[in-house]
């Protein structure tokens, strides 16, 4: 009866960790397969370091495609400090944030978006 438990606890806890490793392997492939990516074009409304345990840097881009129409907003995540800095230097003028989504990301820890900026470049220079 010792002996079968014994295996019982060494196959539970090869299980166990077998799913751990499988589990982090899936947040590596989704924080590293690229879905799509591209850029928008706007104006940076919002830019705020959120999160309990995670701290991620999340906005919102306004874009205005003609005068008198209706804004959208591009809701964005940056894990990057320094991209997260050169985009709160830009608050208010219009700029071109480069992105990459990700999709499948099991938890809002990483971000709230599935959108990482990782580049923004100043639009209209004064």
């Amino acid at each position: 009866m010792l002996f079968a438990t014994k295996h019982w606890v060494k196959y539970s806890l090869l299980l166990l960790a077998i799913s751990i490793a499988l589990f982090a392997l899936y947040i590596w492939a989704s924080l590293t397969w690229v879905y799509s990516s591209g850029e928008r074009a706007g104006y940076v409304q919002k830019l705020s370091n959120k999160g309990w345990v995670c701290k991620t840097y999340e906005g919102e881009l306004i874009l205005v495609s003609m005068p008198g129409t209706q804004a959208e907003k591009f809701f964005f995540t940056v894990r990057d400090k320094s991209v997260a800095q050169k985009i709160d230097d830009t608050v208010g003028q219009r700029v071109r944030l480069v992105y990459e989504e990700h999709k499948g990301i099991p938890s809002n820890c990483f971000g709230e978006t599935s959108y990482f900026v990782h580049d923004v470049q100043l639009l209209d220079k004064k």
